[in-house]
C-alpha cells in the first residue's frame, strides 16, 4: 500500500513538473526540435558537408559510443575544474567585494587591478599557467578562476552599494552599527546582484575549463574535443560540445534554483514579521 501510494505522488509531482515546464518551456522545446530536424535534413541532403557540422543523429550516436569515456573519464575532470574554480571565485570575489565596500582606499588600489585582469587574453595566459603548474588540475582552474571572479566581485559590489539611504538612516537613528546596517540592509538588497554575478560566472567556468583543457590538458571535455579535432572526427567532436553545453545549462540552472530558494525564505520571513 505504502509503495503505491509513494509511486503515485511521485507519479504526480513529475507530470506536474512536467506541465510547468511546458508551459514555461514550450516554444523553445518546439523551436528546438524544429532547429535539429531542419539541421539533419540539411546534412542528410549533402546541402552541408557531414565532415564539417554532423547531423544532430550521427552526434547521439556518437555519445552513445563514447559514453564510457565522456561520462567517467572526461565529463567528470571538466565538472572537477570548474567546481573548485567556482568555488575559489565566489570566496574571493565576495571577500573583494566586501572589502571594497567597506573601504574606499581598497576600492581605489584593488579595483583597476580587477578590470585589468579582464584584458589580458586567456590563449596568452594559458601558457604561462602550464609553466607555473604544469599539467595538473591547477594550470586549469587558474584559468576557470581568472575568467569567473570578475563577475562575481562586480556584481556584488554594485548591489552592496544599492541600499536604500532612507533605510540607512532610519537603522542608524535606532542604534544599529554599520555591521548591523551590512548585515540587515544592504546584503539582501544586493542577493539579486549577487546571484546575477553567479549565473554569469558559473557559464563562464565552463568555458575557462575548456580554454585550459584545449591548450593543455590531459583528460577532460576540452581535451577530448580537441583530440578529435585532430583526428578529423567532428560527431565525436561535436559529442563533447553537446556535453559542455549541457553542463553549462545544469549549472546555471541550479544557480537559479538556489536565487528562488533564497529569494522565497526571505520574503517568506519578511511576510511573517509584518504578521506579527
Amino acid at each position: 500500500m505504502q509503495n503505491d501510494r509513494a509511486e503515485v505522488s511521485v507519479w504526480t509531482w513529475c507530470s506536474k513538473w512536467l506541465s510547468r515546464s511546458f508551459s514555461q518551456y514550450g516554444l523553445f522545446i518546439l523551436l528546438m526540435f524544429l532547429l535539429l530536424a531542419i539541421w539533419e535534413v540539411i546534412v542528410r541532403m549533402g546541402w552541408v558537408p557531414s565532415f564539417i557540422i554532423p547531423a544532430p543523429t550521427a552526434i547521439a550516436s556518437s555519445l552513445v559510443e563514447h559514453r564510457h569515456l565522456l561520462l567517467t573519464i572526461h565529463l567528470p575532470a571538466t565538472f572537477m575544474e570548474v567546481a573548485v574554480g567556482f568555488g575559489l571565485s565566489i570566496v574571493t570575489g565576495i571577500t573583494l567585494a566586501t572589502g571594497m565596500h567597506m573601504n574606499r582606499s581598497i576600492e581605489k588600489a584593488l579595483y583597476p587591478f580587477i578590470v585589468i585582469s579582464q584584458t589580458i587574453p586567456l590563449i596568452a595566459l594559458s601558457p604561462v599557467f602550464i609553466l607555473w603548474f604544469g599539467y595538473t588540475l591547477w594550470s586549469k582552474v587558474a584559468v576557470v578562476f581568472l575568467i569567473a571572479f570578475f563577475p562575481i566581485v562586480v556584481s556584488t559590489y554594485d548591489g552592496l552599494r544599492q541600499g536604500d539611504p532612507e533605510q540607512r538612516e532610519l537603522l542608524l537613528t535606532m542604534g544599529a552599527s554599520k555591521w548591523d546596517i551590512f548585515c540587515k540592509l544592504q546584503v539582501p538588497l544586493a542577493l539579486p546582484s549577487f546571484f546575477s554575478g553567479l549565473k554569469m560566472s558559473v557559464v563562464y567556468c565552463v568555458v575557462g575549463a575548456t580554454i585550459g583543457e584545449w591548450l593543455g590538458g590531459s583528460k577532460g571535455l576540452g581535451y577530448f574535443s580537441r583530440r578529435m579535432s585532430s583526428n578529423m572526427n567532428t560527431d565525436a567532436m561535436f559529442a563533447a560540445i553537446v556535453l559542455l553545453s549541457l553542463l553549462g545549462i545544469v549549472l546555471f540552472a541550479l544557480i537559479a534554483w538556489l536565487e528562488k530558494r533564497f529569494s522565497i525564505r526571505r520574503h517568506g520571513h519578511g511576510g511573517k514579521r509584518k504578521v506579527g
